[in-house]
């Protein structure tokens, strides 16, 4: 899950809980809506967390660049 769809998430989620002033029989909108947020949030967390120009975590996925000298010797027999 992306920074964007986290965001829509947290966005539907707080729709659901605050404007929505209709009720459906056996569903309740505000907590789906509670729901909603929660999971855009930890989406959106998790995503910053492993951001790759942010992330405080993300030195252990760099890439290292190993190079290797080939000494040859000359030696005359």
């Amino acid at each position: 899950m992306g920074v964007g769809v986290s965001l829509v998430l947290i966005a539907i989620g707080a729709i659901f809980t605050f404007a929505i002033t209709a009720s459906m029989p056996g569903v309740n909108l505000g907590a789906v809506g509670v729901i909603l947020m929660v999971v855009g949030t930890a989406g959106l967390l998790i995503s910053l967390l492993f951001w790759e120009t942010y992330a405080p975590f993300s030195g252990w996925r760099t890439r290292r660049n190993v190079t290797t000298e080939h000494i040859v010797h000359d030696v005359d027999h």
